[in-house]
């Protein structure tokens, strides 16, 4: 069983609570704790795009398969060319099979947390079939169960990811992963008017120990969806003060800002912020591919002469 400081560092990560989880101080090396909290604190750089604050945190050679699975996918989303993406992906491929072996190394915990790993990292390069099965379509591991409902909502199958939640509830304790997993869910598919979503971020943000930004853009975004744009954009700016740069965030918040009562020089001006800070975020690139189409379109029709007035 987990100590109390271990369930609450897991609680930071799996809340979004990143940079207060990566500014604790480790345990101390001989404690249980110290390497179930390095992996949580570099899984946590990976997840605020600082992937080489991850690698410098793991330790060179390390025998533990986590620790290694962390460190590719720490080194995967730090390459910029797709000769070093690949490589990190074959190292990862490697793991998850030598865990698979009698004789593999580590616990089943470690185990677990490298077909995490690895499954995140093909989703990321888009081998979402891959991804699956290194997750496993059987497996009483929630965090894999996570990562299956967050591959199945990006490919719009919500009837999957529901499918999947509906099986993990059959074994899995309330938890507070399952929860959000199920307010994950709700939040794409609009059940109940997004009412369980909204009210699990709102309890979560509630937390006194707790200081998540992360939550702060979920329970905006559903405030959006709720066309409660006001409030959106309350939860959206007090999130870009906690984590500035968040793209996410500030693509919630550009949307808030143009639904509600709009000023369009101010809405402009955010928008023209976001192109400039994140041009490959998805909404700027369909934005823009969509201009496009609209000018192909436009080019394409010609105008029929005004016809001539009668004396």
């Amino acid at each position: 069983m987990d100590s109390s400081e271990l369930y609450h560092v897991k609680q930071q990560f799996i809340l979004g609570a990143y940079k207060t989880l990566v500014d604790l101080s480790l345990p101390d090396p001989n404690s249980p704790d110290h390497t179930p909290t390095l992996l949580y604190q570099a899984r946590a750089h990976i997840a605020l795009n600082n992937p080489k604050a991850a690698i410098a945190l793991l330790p060179d050679g390390s025998s533990n398969v986590a620790v290694k699975a962390a460190a590719s996918l720490a080194r995967y989303v730090a390459a910029t060319d797709a000769a070093s993406k690949d490589s990190q992906l074959e190292d990862l491929r490697d793991l998850a099979v030598e865990i698979e072996g009698e004789d593999a190394d580590g616990s089943e915990k470690d185990r677990a947390l490298v077909r995490v790993l690895a499954g995140t990292a093909f989703a990321r390069a888009g081998e979402v079939e891959e991804a699956l099965e290194t997750l496993g379509g059987a497996t009483e591991d929630l965090e894999a169960v996570s990562v299956i409902v967050q591959i199945y909502l990006s490919i719009n199958r919500p009837d999957l990811a529901r499918k999947e939640f509906d099986r993990a509830k059959k074994w899995a304790e309330d938890d507070l992963l399952l929860q959000l997993i199920e307010s994950t869910i709700g939040l794409v598919s609009g059940k109940d008017g997004y009412s369980n979503c909204n009210s699990f971020y709102t309890e979560q943000i509630g937390n006194p120990s707790l200081s998540s930004p992360h939550l702060l853009t979920a329970r905006g975004v559903t405030r959006i969806l709720r066309n409660e744009f006001p409030e959106a954009k309350s939860d959206l700016e007090e999130s870009m003060e906690q984590q500035k740069g968040d793209a996410e965030t500030l693509a919630a918040y550009v949307v808030a800002s143009g639904l509600a009562a709009p000023k369009k020089p101010e809405v402009d001006e955010l928008w023209n912020r976001l192109v400039s800070e994140h041009p490959e975020h998805p909404l700027v690139v369909d934005v823009a591919s969509k201009a496009q189409l609209f000018d192909e379109c436009a080019a394409k029709f010609e105008v029929p002469p005004t016809a001539a007035a009668r004396a």
